[in-house]
């Protein structure tokens, strides 16, 4: 489910079977940084709506959570986090492009997969890619899953 108002009418109905908020952490750069940056965003993107389609009904994508290095504070995740929490959300991901957010592992869920640059990909290698890296994340997904 996305964030959106049809998705969210439907998540409201059935709260007790969407348990999952899923937070993509969006790194901008804006100077030399800025190709790295939006192609990681892209990657990252991409990833997460191929997660949703995978597991729609079962988890919530939220919209990014985008930063640059100077507003970025490992204060307003975790708390983002226990928003989420309270809302009813048993679990709540951060997935990023990012190795400084598994500083925080500790205070959230983090799973960190290095960016692909899929730009340069046609349709069919970007699709086998994503399948891929969803097999990395349905193993992290799982285990949260049946820890509840």
């Amino acid at each position: 489910m996305y964030f959106n108002v049809k998705d969210v009418q439907q998540f409201e109905a059935q709260k007790e079977f969407i348990d999952t908020a899923i937070v993509p952490l969006l790194s901008l750069k804006f100077d030399e940084g800025i190709k790295q940056s939006s192609s990681a965003a892209e990657y990252l993107m991409s990833l997460t709506a191929f997660i949703e389609q995978q597991f729609k009904g079962r988890l919530m994508l939220l919209p990014p959570f985008s930063y640059t290095e100077q507003t970025k504070s490992g204060l307003f995740v975790p708390l983002l986090k226990e928003e989420l929490h309270n809302v009813g959300f048993k679990h709540v991901l951060f997935i990023t492009c990012d190795h400084s957010w598994t500083s925080l592992m500790d205070q959230i869920d983090v799973i960190w997969l290095p960016s692909i640059p899929l730009e340069s990909m046609d349709r069919e290698v970007k699709k086998t890619v994503l399948e891929d890296q969803l097999k990395q994340v349905i193993p992290i997904l799982s285990s949260k899953w049946t820890q509840s």
